[in-house]
């Protein structure tokens, strides 16, 4: 058997700030937590690219590497 309640936010919001802190944190991370993968996919979809190998990326990082180094000294 399903049932439905109309219940505004307001009451939803009085209704959450009555439980121990605990609770509410748990009720937070469980509302933020999909949200937050959703944007993290959605960032990586964003800056994905084929055009730079793994190999190239960290033969740049080595480059710049050696440039700084040897600035320092």
């Amino acid at each position: 058997m399903n049932a439905t309640i109309d219940i505004s936010y307001n009451q939803i919001l009085t209704l959450l700030q009555q439980l121990p802190v605990r609770s509410q944190l748990k009720i937070g991370k469980a509302l933020t937590r999909p949200n937050v993968r959703a944007e993290l996919n959605r960032f990586l979809d964003t800056f994905q690219t084929n055009e730079l190998s793994e190999d190239e990326i960290l033969a740049e990082v080595k480059a710049v590497r050696r440039e700084r180094y040897a600035a320092k000294n």
